[in-house]
This record gives C-alpha cells, structure tokens and sequence, in this order.
C-alpha cells in the first residue's frame, strides 16, 4: 500500500519548543463518482472555453486577468504578479498561540480537517504535545500560511496523532439571529416536554460514520452498471406523503404508548342514554297487533 502524499511540510512551535511535521489530508470528495459532460450528438466530450460577454470572441489564457468589479462593469485589474505578491510570506511554522478547552469553539467555525504527523526527527516533542493536551482536555489555537492564505487552526489530539481544523473567519460565518428570527415565541411543558425526555432516552446511542451509507452514490453506481450491462431499473414509488398529525398523539404513539383512554362521558351524553333505555322499556311493554299475536292451537 502506497503512503499518502503530504499535503504541506513545517514545523509546529509551542514556546521555544519547535518539531517537524507533515499535514495529510482528512477528508476528500475524490471517490465520488464524478461525470464528464458530453455532446449528445457525437459523444465527445465538451470542453469549457472563456469568451468575452461583449463581442463572443474566445479569449486565450494569456489574455486573461483577474479584475474586482468597483461599480456596475467597471473593473480594477490586478496582475497576476500582483495578486501573488498580496500572499503573506510564510516561514513554514504553526505558531500555537494558546491552549483552551476543548469544547469552547463552536463547530460553526470549523472548515476543512487534516492530519498531522511527525516529519522525520522530532517524535518526541510531538508525543510530548499530543499526550499533554490529552491529559488536560485542551485544544490548541495556532496560525500559519497554509495553500497561500492565512489561516488559524484548531489542533487536538486524535488516534496516534494529531488532526487540524482550518476555522472560518468571523466575517464568513453568519448570524443565527435572521435565521433564528421567525422562531415562534413557544413554551413547552408537561406531558409533551415528559414524553420527548422518554424518547430521547431511548433513543441514545454512539456514532459510528460505518452505519450511514451514501445513498445517493449507490444509487448512481447501480444506475451506471445497469447502464452498462443493457438493463433498466425498476422505477421506485413515491413516498407517501406525511399527514399533519397530533404533535401530542405523535410523542404518545412514538413513546410506545397506547391511545389515550377515552373521555368521561358527560352529563347530557348520560341523561341522553337514559332516555333511550326508558324509549327502550316503554316500547318493549306495549301490547302487540294481531299480526303479532300467537296462533290458537287447532
């Protein structure tokens, strides 16, 4: 099996302490099945080309700049040169620039994971850092320049090693507030507030990524092979859809209980079934016509 690659190489520092370590990456989108677009009439792929708005003309790579837009089709140009002298210069090390609780950055913040691993020499310091923030639950806070940007990381323990989180910056992460803002002012209790604390006690559990399939992707696979072995796939139904329901008749029936008992009869519904037993009565003692009467014997 073929070591992965690494990502980035540097160094992580915390006080005068400094060792060697490589970045891998933790999460990718590489295996998903990915489609090439074609043309319908040759089966050729299309390949994507840049033309100008104004007269359609194709515009060549070396013709090509970047531009931010001042006001409505004006443009600054920047140069390419430009653009990269704008890139912070790096020295290749995490400066870890504080230790703080694990559980006091709210995951909102949290971009892209990566692994790291110790490079080379420097096992040791490596151990030392992992296995202490270990011992005090803490996370560790650092900066560097990573893929020609700026970016803070959130380092902590993970395995045999250590995973790194890029954050977002407080300016790409948006209020709660407006989505928040429609929440209907509403205060749950009793039965209701009972039976959701039931369900959610019985539904307790671990999370293991093993047991959620894409399903989506297993889906296509199916529809490619089907594809290619000559076959159609049975059309799926649509789910039925969902009934408005009781929310309390919901939690009951979710909690495993049975209907609830029915309601006490009133007052009018018993003084009702009274009068239709004494109907009843009356109707039984009256005499019966002829027509009902027993034949004499002969």
């Amino acid at each position: 099996m073929v070591a992965p690659r690494a990502n980035w190489k540097g160094y992580i520092k915390f006080g005068e302490v400094a060792f060697p370590v490589a970045l891998y990456t933790a999460a990718s989108s590489s295996e998903r099945i990915a489609f090439n677009t074609l043309n319908r009439k040759t089966g050729n792929r299309v390949r994507r080309e840049f033309v100008d708005s104004e007269t359609g003309d194709p515009v060549e790579r070396e013709d090509q700049v970047k531009g931010f837009e001042i006001e409505d089709g004006r443009y600054v140009v920047l140069e390419a040169e430009e653009v990269a002298a704008a890139v912070p210069e790096s020295d290749k090390t995490l400066k870890i620039e504080a230790f703080i609780p694990c559980d006091k950055v709210d995951d909102v913040y949290f971009d892209k994971p990566y692994y790291f691993a110790p490079d080379k020499m420097g096992s040791d310091a490596f151990k030392l850092l992992r296995d202490g923030m270990k011992k005090s639950n803490v996370a560790a806070i650092a900066r560097t320049v990573l893929f020609r940007r700026l970016r803070t990381l959130l380092i902590r323990p993970h395995g045999k090693g250590l995973v790194g989180s890029t954050l977002n910056f407080d300016y790409e992460v948006r209020s709660s507030e407006k989505a928040f803002d429609e929440m209907p002012d509403l205060k749950i209790e009793g039965e209701m507030l009972e039976l959701a604390k039931h369900i959610l006690s019985t539904k307790k559990g671990i999370f293991d990524p093993k047991q959620f399939d894409d399903r989506y992707e297993e889906a296509v696979a199916e529809l490619v092979k089907a594809k290619i072995e000559g076959r159609t796939l049975p059309k799926k139904k649509a789910p039925p859809a969902s009934k408005p329901s009781d929310l309390l008749q919901a939690l009951r029936e979710s909690a495993g209980m049975s209907a609830p008992a029915k309601t006490k009869p009133t007052a009018a519904n018993v003084n009702a079934g009274k009068s239709r037993q004494k109907t009843a009565r009356a109707t039984a003692s009256k005499p019966r016509s002829s027509g009902g009467q027993h034949r004499r014997a002969g």
